[in-house]
């Protein structure tokens, strides 16, 4: 069984900065990709941004140059650095990972809130 196991959101001062952690476990063969999305109220979900396991990455247009995603393989695990933080970027936020165990397969995280408010 695999999991996904988010951390690091929290309520945060417009212009502030915070660190999302989602570390994936089980039965795991290979991991493809890993990425962040979000939610907010009364909006679809979208992606934020992903990362390949070759290194390459994505972002929304909304958060290029604000928010850096990164990767450690040997953990498993997918950070997102998210600078000069807006109102705008409230929201729930997903971690994602299509991955193989071995069915290839999409699997998200519980999701963790992050809120930028004065």
């Amino acid at each position: 069984q695999v999991q996904l196991v988010e951390s690091g959101g929290g309520l945060v001062q417009p212009g502030g900065s915070l660190r999302l952690s989602c570390a994936a476990s089980g039965s795991i063969f290979s991991i493809y990709t890993m990425g962040w999305y979000r939610q907010a109220p009364g909006k679809e979900r979208e992606l934020v941004a992903a990362i390949t396991s070759g290194g390459s990455t994505n972002y929304a247009d909304s958060v290029k140059g604000r928010f850096t995603i990164s990767r450690d393989y040997d953990k498993n695990t997918v950070y997102l650095q998210m600078n000069s933080l807006k109102p705008e970027d409230t929201a729930v936020y997903y971690c994602n990972a299509r991955l193989s165990s071995p069915l290839l397969l999409n699997y998200w995280g519980q999701g963790t809130q992050v809120t930028v408010s004065s």
